[in-house]
C-alpha cells in the first residue's frame, strides 16, 4: 500500500473524555530501546506530522531494563523522550499515560496501592512530561485482586481528578465486571487491554461492552499478540497472509486495520522506533477489509 499523504485522519475519530482523536494514535514503549534519542525524537514528530494526536505512555516505559529489558546506557524515558520531541505540546494533541506500576532501576516494578503512591505516580508522569496536568490516565491492575480494593485505587485517581491533575480516567487489564464496580466513582473514557487478531480473542465480549457504554477500547499488543515486549513477529496466520496478498499490503497493516474494524470505538496505538514502520501503520488507517476479509480472519 502506498503511504504517501496518508495520514491518521484515515481511520476515522472517535471521542476520548471530551476530546475528538484519530483512532490512529502512537504507542511509545519501543521507542526507548533505541541509544540514540534523536531517532525516538524523529518518529515522534514524524507521528505528529502524519495527524497523529493521540500518544499512550507510561513513566514505566523505560530502557534499560523496563518493560523491554533491553539496552545499556542512561535511563531513556519515554515520557521525557516526548517532552523533548513535542513541549510545547499541540493543543489538540492528547496524551494518555498508566499509573499503577511503576519501574526502579534497583527495585525493578512496583505497584502502587495507597494514595500516596499513586499521587506519586501521577507527579512523576506531570514531572518527566513537564506538564501541569495529564489528559487521560489508565490505572494499570495486576494480574491478582491486589492489596487494596479497586474502588479505593479509582477513588484515590477520581481526587486527583477533582483536584485538576487529570482530565479523565481509563483502566488497562481490565475484567467486565470491575467497570461495574468504579461506575459510581468517575467516567471510564477508555479500556486498555491486550488483544489482536490471533491472540486474547476472549476480549471480544469486552470490546462489545465497551462500544455499548460508548468506552474507547485501546488495545495493547496488536500487532505483536502473544509476542507481547518481544514485538510483532514476520510471521503472519494463513488467513493474515491471504488477506494481506489481496490487498497488496503488508500482514502488520493487516492486524491494525482489522482491529479498528472491530468497532468505531476501538483505537490502534501501534509503536515503533523506525520512520518506515510508523509511515507503513498510520497508511493501514487507510485499508478496508470486506465482508469475506473479515469472515477469513476469524481463524487467522
Amino acid at each position: 500500500m502506498p503511504t504517501d499523504e496518508i495520514t491518521a485522519a484515515a481511520a476515522g475519530t472517535w471521542t476520548l473524555g471530551d476530546r475528538t482523536v484519530h483512532r490512529m494514535g502512537f504507542g511509545s514503549m519501543r521507542i526507548t530501546a533505541d541509544p540514540d534519542p534523536a531517532r525516538a525524537v524523529a518518529v515522534l514528530r514524524r507521528a505528529v506530522e502524519l495527524g497523529v494526536d493521540h500518544i499512550d505512555t507510561a513513566a514505566f516505559y523505560v530502557s534499560p531494563g523496563g518493560t523491554l529489558r533491553v539496552g545499556t546506557g542512561p535511563a531513556r524515558y519515554a515520557t521525557e523522550l516526548i517532552r523533548a520531541a513535542l513541549a510545547p505540546y499541540p493543543q489538540d494533541l492528547v496524551i494518555t499515560t498508566k499509573v499503577g506500576f511503576g519501574y526502579d532501576r534497583e527495585a525493578g516494578f512496583t505497584e502502587a496501592f495507597t494514595p500516596a503512591q499513586l499521587r506519586a505516580q501521577v507527579e512523576e508522569n506531570l514531572r518527566r512530561l513537564g506538564r501541569d496536568h495529564l489528559d487521560v490516565v489508565n490505572l494499570r491492575l495486576g494480574r491478582g485482586p491486589g492489596e487494596v480494593p479497586l474502588t479505593e485505587r479509582f477513588g484515590a485517581l477520581a481526587d486527583l481528578r477533582a483536584a485538576g491533575l487529570i482530565g479523565h480516567l481509563g483502566l488497562s487489564n481490565v475484567r467486565p465486571e470491575q467497570l461495574d464496580e468504579v461506575a459510581g466513582i468517575a467516567p471510564v473514557v477508555c479500556v486498555q487491554n491486550n488483544y489482536g487478531v490471533d491472540a486474547y480473542r476472549e476480549q471480544d465480549a469486552v470490546v462489545r461492552l465497551c462500544g455499548e457504554r460508548g468506552i474507547a477500547y485501546v488495545p495493547f499488543f496488536a500487532l505483536a499478540g502473544t509476542g507481547r515486549e518481544a514485538g510483532a513477529s514476520a510471521a503472519h496466520g494463513e488467513a493474515v497472509e491471504a488477506v494481506a496478498r489481496a490487498h497488496g499490503v503488508t500482514g502488520h497493516q493487516v492486524r491494525l486495520a482489522w482491529t479498528l474494524h472491530q468497532g468505531p470505538h476501538v483505537l490502534a496505538i501501534p509503536g515503533t522506533a523506525d520512520l518506515l514502520h510508523l509511515e507503513q501503520n498510520i497508511a493501514a488507517g487507510a485499508l478496508r477489509l470486506t465482508a469475506d476479509d473479515l469472515i477469513r480472519l476469524q481463524t487467522p
